[in-house]
């Protein structure tokens, strides 16, 4: 499933706040900070039926007259079909350049430091 980068930054709102309406995304979208905060109501109500088009998310019931929708797709599977492409696009395809990139321009704390090691060492370990 390809989804757009606007319709990811929808479908990231419904992982966090499903099951949602239309006009609670809408709302989400427009309190964001540093977002499009005159994104029209039509423009978000597009952008839901072209995901429950795709198979993103689906119909889940009614509150009033409002349809009611949860996602299809974890974040986890769309994550792992963007990644590839993303990767191809931005770093030839290195996941070196990646990583390299991602540790030198995050700030990490201790504790995410401690995490990646854990994750290299059982990434090592499973070899």
């Amino acid at each position: 499933m390809k989804l757009s980068e606007y319709e990811m930054d929808v479908m990231q709102l419904f992982w966090q706040h499903e099951p949602c309406t239309a006009s609670h995304i809408h709302q989400l979208l427009c309190e964001q900070p540093g977002r499009r905060k005159n994104v029209a109501y039509t423009t978000v109500k597009t952008i839901v039926d072209r995901l429950e088009k795709k198979g993103a998310i689906e119909r889940h019931g009614q509150q009033g007259r409002a349809i009611v929708y949860q996602s299809l797709v974890t974040q986890s599977t769309l994550s792992k079909q963007a990644t590839p492409g993303f990767m191809r696009r931005f770093f030839q395809g290195d996941s070196r350049n990646f990583i390299a990139h991602f540790i030198e321009n995050e700030k990490l704390d201790d504790d995410d430091i401690a995490y990646l090691k854990t994750l290299l060492d059982s990434k090592k370990d499973s070899k």
